[in-house]
């Protein structure tokens, strides 16, 4: 992929805790806002979560659309923000919440460089440890490669 799928803008860290809803709310409107989605998106990764959730183990839920509601995807991006106060995602603990959009076929490409990058205890501690999304944008960018 050429284009880059994550931007700084893309990017927040928040020191409190918020509700699974409201982190897939966030992760949606960064989505929006990069031009990526519409705004029908935030639905469409409620009706996911309603089948299957999104997490992913380490910390990590992946909140996403489901298929049928491909046409809320303008362009493949990413969101990714980081819940210091933890989120309660269905009764396990989540700290980072990657927002995923993916035009086509793109998502899997995407999704496999996020589960690369969490497959690593000492990566995630890199994460964790970041203290600006600078920071954060340096350690992700194998994303948009």
């Amino acid at each position: 992929m050429a284009r880059e799928v994550l931007n700084i803008g893309q990017i927040r860290i928040h020191s409190g805790s918020v509700t699974r809803e409201e982190a897939m709310k966030e992760a949606a409107d960064l989505l929006e806002s990069a031009g990526a989605v519409t705004s029908a998106y935030f639905d469409a990764m409620q009706q996911r979560e309603q089948t299957v959730s999104t997490y992913m183990g380490n910390e990590l839920a992946i909140p996403h659309g489901t298929n049928e509601t491909k046409d809320a995807i303008l362009d493949s991006a990413l969101s990714f923000v980081r819940y210091d106060g933890g989120v309660d995602w269905g009764g396990e603990p989540v700290t980072f919440v990657v927002g995923i959009a993916g035009k086509g076929d793109e998502h899997l490409d995407i999704l496999s460089q996020i589960a690369l990058l969490f497959s690593e205890d000492d990566d995630v501690a890199r994460l964790k440890a970041a203290q600006t999304p600078e920071e954060l944008y340096a350690l992700l960018s194998s994303v948009n490669q």
